[in-house]
């Protein structure tokens, strides 16, 4: 009777054990689809993706000093503008990939690191030519002069056949125009607003987003994810200058914010009927932001209409070194690290909703 029950533990022993080795094996499998579905992340875009390559041109919107990430591995400030990692950098974690995206003018890396993520962003720089001018940062156009330089490089290192591979199964991410409003067309009303009414600003912006998208097609690129405006009348350094309004989001921002998405949605559409082959998604920070802003407590934050940085109502930049003993002790706690970037905390949200609900389909 003893050994019939002994015989009989052991086999469910053996029975946990196998379970427990295909589970693992189905796990590994799962990794290695979607390294092989996604083998690199390629990133455009401003401040919101840009983990550094403004450290290397000559411009004064830098984030790669303190107190700027001090919750990043080792708690220094890469030049990404934030506490700590940014989106694209969890986005890339959740592929299968590298924890954290480098940036390409970034010295420190070389080919066989872009081989796997690069991000050609520059913060401060929008669709607009006349936005990247504002603070001499790295305009769209010539970030796709760098994409080409890459791919020249991408082809020397892995060979014709691979680089071709790897270049129609990345996915592409575009996070842009933010700054083309707030620090372009209503920063300076003499210049574009005399141009153009709002809404034509949009349809010019959209038009570069789409010319943008239909050349990096045709230079191979195959799964995009074109990211739409977060609500930009709810950054600190909106609110906190919005004194008629009594520091409440600056509605007309988020007005165009959302008109300039909905134009943006139906280009995508527009583009997938177009173009043989295309997987262009629309990755829309949008709604999950501002739920993040009307309902902090839901997602364990206090203070959203405040930054940590300094005072929290106006700094970035250097604004934030200089008054960085002001700065909050728990990053955690707040939806904005300073007056127009989010903290990593944010980012990881944000990230993981654009996973959940848009990327899927490339995992």
């Amino acid at each position: 009777m003893r050994q019939n029950q002994q015989a009989s533990s052991k086999n469910i022993v053996n029975m946990l054990s196998i379970s427990w080795i295909l589970r693992l094996a189905q796990i590994f499998i799962l990794i290695a689809t979607i390294q092989a579905k996604i083998p690199a992340v390629i990133v455009f875009g401003d401040s919101s993706v840009d983990s550094g390559n403004n450290n290397f041109i000559p411009t004064i919107a830098r984030s790669n000093f303190e107190p700027y990430g001090r919750d990043f591995s080792g708690g220094l400030p890469t030049g990404r503008f934030s506490n700590g990692r940014i989106a694209t950098d969890f986005i890339s974690q959740a592929l299968g990939l590298r924890s954290a995206v480098p940036a390409y003018l970034d010295p420190a890396y070389n080919i066989s690191d872009f081989a796997v993520g690069v991000t050609f962003a520059s913060a401060a720089t929008g669709y607009d030519n006349e936005t990247s001018s504002v603070l001499s940062v790295i305009p769209l156009w010539e970030q796709m002069l760098f994409y080409k330089g890459y791919q020249k490089k991408l082809r020397a290192y892995l060979g014709e056949s691979k680089a071709d591979e790897t270049i129609n199964e990345a996915l592409y991410m575009i996070s842009i125009g933010t700054n083309d409003f707030l620090e372009n067309y209503y920063a300076f009303p003499d210049r574009r607003p005399t141009q153009y009414t709002t809404s034509q600003y949009e349809n010019f912006l959209a038009g570069i987003a789409e010319n943008f998208v239909r050349e990096l097609y045709g230079l191979g690129a195959r799964k995009i994810s074109l990211g739409g405006l977060p609500p930009m009348g709810c950054m600190p350094l909106e609110r906190n200058t919005n004194l008629m309004g009594g520091r409440e989001c600056v509605q007309s921002y988020n007005t165009v914010a959302l008109e300039f998405n909905d134009k943006l949605s139906k280009m995508v559409m527009k583009l997938n009927k177009e173009l043989p082959g295309i997987n262009l998604v629309f990755s829309n920070p949008y709604f999950v932001f501002m739920r993040i802003i009307r309902r902090p407590s839901l997602y364990g934050f206090e203070a959203t209409s405040v930054a940590c940085c300094a005072t929290g109502m106006y700094e970035m930049g250097y604004a934030c070194a200089q008054n960085r003993l002001l700065t909050c002790s728990d990053a955690d706690k707040y939806v904005f690290w300073d007056s127009f970037h989010p903290t990593q905390k944010t980012n990881q949200i944000l990230a993981d909703y654009v996973v959940k609900h848009v990327l899927y389909k490339f995992m």
